[in-house]
C-alpha cells in the first residue's frame, strides 16, 4: 500500500493542480612441451608505464603501502611486468603450474608455484622464484568449484568466504562457525587434502552508496535521495518529508535494508532525513545524464533565473530554471511555505530528489504539475533550511581543509543567510549568500561568499 504521507501528498498536490512525486510500488588439456622463458621478454605494451598513472592512484599508494614517490613508480612497473611473466609461465608449464605471486615493498620479486621440481630452470630463467607445491592451479580450482555449485543449494553465511590461495597452495574456506564450513565440504564432496580452514570473526556485507536521484522504499511506496549528510559518525541522505515519518524503515534502490527516518516535516516544510545502517556510504555525489556522477561541492543558493537540474528514480536528469524563492503551496493536508519553484519537469517517483546548479546542492523534490514529456513546474524544499532544521552537514566532494585555528564567531557546518555577521580572524564579515559553511574556508578565503563589514 501506498505511505500514508505519499498518498497525503497525492491528494495534496492535486489541489492546486499539481501531482504527488512519491511512487507506489509495482513495480585437463595436455600438457604443453617445456619452455624456456626469458627474463628479458618486454613487458605488455603500456601496462608497465608508471609514469603514465594518474595522480590519484600515485597519491593513494603513498599514503596506504607508505611508499616514496619513486618507489610506487617501481611498484607499478614491477606489478605490470611480473603479470606478463607469470601469464608465460603459466602458458610454458601448464598442468604442472600452481599459481604465481609479487612480494615485497615494490613488487620486485615474483614467485612461481610448480608441482615439478624440475621447472625450476624454467622459472629462473623468466626471473622469477620457485615454490614446489603438491597441488596444480587446476585441481585446486577444481575443488573451489565444486564449492561454488554447492553453495548454490544451501546456506553458507556462516562459512561466507572461500578461494584459491597460491601461496598456502590450497583451497581457503573462512568460517565464523568452523563447524559450518564442515558441512559445506561434506556437501560438496571435496577432498580435504585441498582444503584449509581458516577462523574469522566478522562476516563480509554487501557495501552500498548513497547518491542523490537514487531511489529508495519505503513500505509499498518509492522516493529518490536528495544529498548525502552527515551527523559526527552518523551518516544518511536528506529528503522530502511527505516520502516518510520518523521511524519508517527503508531500503535502498536495489532493496537490501538501509536505515530509518530520523526526522520529517510534512505539511509546513517538506524535509526528512534517513540515517543509513553500516552497508551504506554517504558520497558527494548527484545521479546525473546517462548515470555518471555529478559532484556535489556546497550548497550556495542559485539566484532567480539561473539554471537547475533535476535527479530523480523516476524521469531521471532534467534541467530549467529558477523562478521564485520563498514561494508557498497549498496542500489539502495543508500548505508548506518556504519552496523555490523551478521550470524542471518531473514525475511521481521523483519526490525527495536531488536540485543541483552547477555544483551546489539546492534542495530536495516536492511537488509539481505536468510531466516530462509536455513539461510542467515543480517545487523544491531547500537545502540548507534542512541542514539547518536537523543540525546536518552536507557530504561534499571539497577536500576537508581542517579547522583554520582563527578566533571568531564563524563556525563550520553552520548555515549562514544573506546578510548574516560573523568575526573572523579579527576581522567583521557579511554573509553575501546563503550557504553551509565549510572546514577551512573561512570568510578571508571565501569572496563569493563573504563582504568585510
Amino acid at each position: 500500500m501506498l505511505h500514508r504521507h505519499a498518498v497525503a501528498a497525492c491528494a495534496a498536490l492535486s489541489a492546486v493542480g499539481a501531482f504527488a512525486l512519491a511512487q507506489p510500488a509495482g513495480a585437463a588439456p595436455a600438457d604443453p612441451p617445456a619452455v624456456t622463458v626469458p627474463a628479458s621478454a618486454p613487458a605488455v605494451s603500456g601496462l608497465a608505464d608508471s609514469d603514465g598513472a594518474a595522480p590519484g592512484v600515485l597519491d593513494a599508494l603513498r599514503r596506504d603501502l607508505g611508499l616514496t614517490d619513486e618507489q610506487a613508480r617501481a611498484r607499478l612497473r614491477n606489478e605490470a611486468e611480473a603479470g606478463a611473466r607469470a601469464g608465460r609461465l603459466r602458458n610454458a608449464l601448464g598442468s604442472r603450474y600452481a599459481g604465481a605471486w609479487v612480494s615485497g615493498q615494490t613488487a620486485a620479486t615474483l614467485t612461481v608455484a610448480t608441482t615439478d621440481a624440475t621447472d625450476s630452470t624454467t622459472i629462473k630463467a623468466a626471473g622469477a622464484e620457485t615454490r614446489v607445491v603438491r597441488h596444480g592451479l587446476a585441481a585446486l580450482e577444481s575443488a573451489k568449484a565444486r564449492l561454488d555449485r554447492q553453495s548454490a543449494r544451501m546456506r553458507t553465511a556462516e562459512a561466507p568466504v572461500w578461494y584459491v590461495d597460491p601461496r598456502t597452495n590450497t583451497v581457503t574456506v573462512e568460517a565464523t562457525r568452523p563447524a559450518a564450513a564442515e558441512v559445506l565440504l561434506d556437501a560438496a564432496g571435496v577432498d580435504r587434502s585441498l582444503v584449509r580452514t581458516v577462523a574469522v570473526k566478522e562476516r563480509p556485507r554487501a557495501l552500498y552508496d548513497l547518491r542523490g536521484g537514487d531511489a529508495f522504499h519505503i513500505g509499498g511506496g518509492r522516493c529518490s535521495i536528495g544529498f548525502s549528510v552527515v551527523a559526527g559518525s552518523r551518516q544518511g541522505f536528506v529528503t522530502a518529508g511527505h516520502c516518510g515519518s520518523a521511524g519508517d524503515a527503508t531500503t535502498g534502490f536495489n532493496k537490501a535494508a538501509q536505515g530509518s527516518f530520523q526526522a520529517s516535516t510534512f505539511p509546513g516544510k517538506d524535509m526528512a532525513w534517513v540515517e543509513a545502517n553500516a552497508d551504506w556510504t554517504a558520497t558527494p555525489y548527484v545521479k546525473g545524464q546517462g548515470g555518471a556522477n555529478v559532484e556535489v561541492s556546497g550548497s550556495t543558493e542559485a539566484l532567480v533565473g539561473a539554471s537547475v537540474c533535476r535527479s530523480g528514480s523516476t524521469t531521471g536528469w532534467h534541467c530549467g530554471t529558477v523562478e521564485q524563492h520563498d514561494t508557498s503551496v497549498s496542500y489539502l493536508e495543508g500548505t508548506v511555505r518556504g519552496l523555490t519553484r523551478t521550470t524542471v519537469c518531473a514525475e511521481p517517483g521523483d519526490s525527495g530528489g536531488s536540485y543541483i546548479s552547477g555544483a551546489q546542492a539546492q534542495g530536495v523534490t516536492s511537488g509539481g504539475s505536468g510531466d516530462c514529456v509536455s513539461g510542467g513546474t515543480t517545487y523544491h524544499q531547500p537545502v540548507n533550511p534542512i541542514l539547518k532544521e536537523f543540525g546536518l552537514t552536507l557530504k561534499t566532494s571539497a577536500p576537508d581543509a581542517g579547522e583554520t585555528g582563527k578566533a571568531g564567531t564563524w563556525a563550520a557546518g553552520k548555515v549562514y543567510d544573506t546578510g548574516d555577521q560573523v568575526t573572523y580572524d579579527g576581522a567583521s564579515y557579511r554573509c553575501l549568500q546563503p550557504h553551509q559553511a565549510q572546514s577551512g574556508r573561512g570568510p578571508s578565503a571565501s569572496p563569493a561568499l563573504w563582504q568585510r563589514a
